[in-house]
């Protein structure tokens, strides 16, 4: 099916993100940290696969979500990827910021895995 990057620095979370779109069919790259993301996206352009979707969480070491965002919508190889948040911070304010760095989607933690997978088919309809 499609190709997924996602950031997400909790082990735990990223391995049941990881199992649950995998089963769904997705090839899944994983990164932890949202300069890897970055670093992982541009790689990926170079060699001219690129991801059909990213999902990442918000707070995460070396750099945050919002500024990854910022740095892979600033790429004009990468600007049309969408991106979804995964943050356990539901606040507007939260999710207004998501917005304002380039996301589409903006999925509040903790989720379902059925749950996830609807809401990256929907995604991926809409890319």
């Amino acid at each position: 099916m499609a190709k997924i990057l996602i950031a997400e620095d909790e082990l735990d979370i990223r391995n049941l993100i990881m199992f649950t779109l995998r089963f769904a069919g997705h090839e899944i790259i994983a990164t932890g940290n949202g300069a890897e993301a970055v670093e992982t996206a541009m790689e990926m352009a170079d060699q001219g696969e690129l991801p059909e979707l990213i999902l990442m969480d918000v707070r995460m070491p070396r750099m945050t979500g919002y500024e990854a965002c910022k740095r892979i919508k600033a790429d004009q190889r990468l600007e049309h990827i969408p991106v979804a948040f995964l943050s356990a911070k539901g606040q507007e304010s939260e999710v207004k910021e998501g917005f304002e760095a380039g996301a589409v989607d903006y999925i509040v933690k903790p989720f379902a895995p059925d749950q996830l997978t609807s809401k990256v088919e929907k995604l991926l309809k809409q890319a």
